[in-house]
């Protein structure tokens, strides 16, 4: 009998070399599994087994991942405002996590010999599965083929036309990865340190030039309405600000890190509901978290973001962060209220029953209801005690 290997499968050309040269060179029967993390519609994914079947696989699985990768991940890095490096909204590197979590467990339940993904040696992605499948099914062998050999996109495209496997070569000048937090887009521009991705680079396209108004509703941190409309689960309201987002060409970028492997790298990224939310969340704990929680949570939210990036999703004190994280959440509850514009928007402003912004104890710069003049010139001798100490003893000291 032939072995059996899990090909973690998206269609693309690293994973279409892969399901052909496992199943015709090395002779498995190839099971492969797409994980739809939010990437993918139910006519894609229709192409996608179209694809795979045709590429010899043995069988095809589609798993709708959609509202666990939410509830067990990307829900905190709304609560944490998580933004890599101020820029990235960690669209794949949480992904990855989900999706390998998937397949671990499908190799587990069909006793498989080995698990193959299409990952290359030079970027994040390798660690993060061979991480996840180490620690999830340490005894079932883990094969790269792109990693291993070292291959070029052009000689995984060669390899395919001399199997007789066709697919539109040209659209494969770009790596594009879509899910629920985001796509990340790769290409020859983000092998440079100089030049920007073009525009057909991008999967979403113009659409609107007009501003238009959009409304996010908020409840202990999650979205739950969109423009007076509610979602049932919060996957739902993000595809809808997607949506509209998107069509401005908003959160579009190029994000520039450090790997885990030790190099720089750059990836470029559309990511509009993640850009929108996330401001539009801070803005909102701007309004209702004290001075101190937004600053643990900024300490924390950086650390659950880092560590999420480089793999460490299954280690117990991001467990511990999502705890803080949650409870933070408690009076972050309201509306959003922000203009949508070509490549840009504005956050206009908030409405909270817990807004701490409240005129009863006074308006910034202009009138105080809960103090006196006295009250502030005796805090302030106070709090300058030691300064002064400090100034008058040193007064020397350049």
């Amino acid at each position: 009998m032939k072995k059996k290997v899990i090909l973690a499968f998206s269609g693309g050309l690293d994973t279409s070399y892969c399901a052909k040269y496992l199943s015709e060179t090395l002779r498995y029967d190839v099971y492969a599994v797409t994980v739809n993390t939010g990437g993918f519609s139910k006519e894609e994914e229709k192409e996608l087994e179209r694809k795979a079947l045709n590429l010899g696989v043995k069988e095809y699985r589609c798993v709708d991942a959609q509202e666990d990768y939410y509830n067990s991940c990307v829900k905190y890095l709304i609560f944490g405002n998580v933004l890599k490096n101020n820029t990235y909204p960690l669209s794949v590197s949480a992904e990855r996590t989900i999706q390998a979590q998937e397949i671990a467990k499908y190799a587990i339940e069909v006793n498989a010999d080995a698990i193959a993904h299409g990952s290359t040696g030079a970027g994040n992605d390798q660690v993060r599965f061979d991480l996840i499948f180490q620690v999830m099914c340490p005894n079932i062998e883990i094969i790269t083929p792109i990693r291993d050999m070292a291959l070029s996109r052009e000689e995984e495209i060669e390899f395919l036309k001399e199997h007789g496997y066709e697919m539109e070569f040209h659209k494969a000048q770009y790596s594009v990865n879509k899910g629920l937090w985001g796509t990340s887009v790769g290409g020859k521009e983000t092998l440079t340190s100089r030049n920007y991705l073009p525009e057909e680079a991008f999967p979403s396209q113009i659409k609107e030039t007009q501003p238009s108004e959009l409304e996010i509703e908020f409840k202990n941190g999650e979205v739950i309405g969109v423009n007076g409309e509610n979602f049932e689960h919060s996957v739902y309201a993000i595809q809808k600000i997607e949506e509209l987002a998107s069509a401005y060409g908003i959160g579009r970028d190029i994000h520039v890190g450090d790997t885990i492997v030790g190099i720089k790298g750059r990836v470029g990224f559309e990511a509009a509901a993640a850009s929108v939310i996330i401001k539009a969340h801070h803005l909102l704990e701007k309004h209702t978290l004290s001075k101190y929680q937004q600053m643990m949570k900024s300490q924390l939210s950086d650390w659950y973001g880092n560590w999420l990036h480089e793999a460490l999703f299954l280690d117990p004190v991001m467990r511990n962060i999502e705890s803080f994280l949650t409870d933070s959440q408690k009076t972050v509850t309201g509306k959003v209220f922000v203009t949508l514009h070509p490549y840009r928007f504005i956050l206009n402003g908030i409405e909270s029953d817990h807004d701490l912004m409240s005129d009863k104890f006074g308006s910034y710069g202009e009138a105080n209801r809960a103090w006196t003049g006295d009250d502030v010139k005796g805090y302030t001798k106070i709090v300058s005690n030691s300064l002064n100490i400090y100034h008058q003893i040193n007064q020397n000291i350049n």
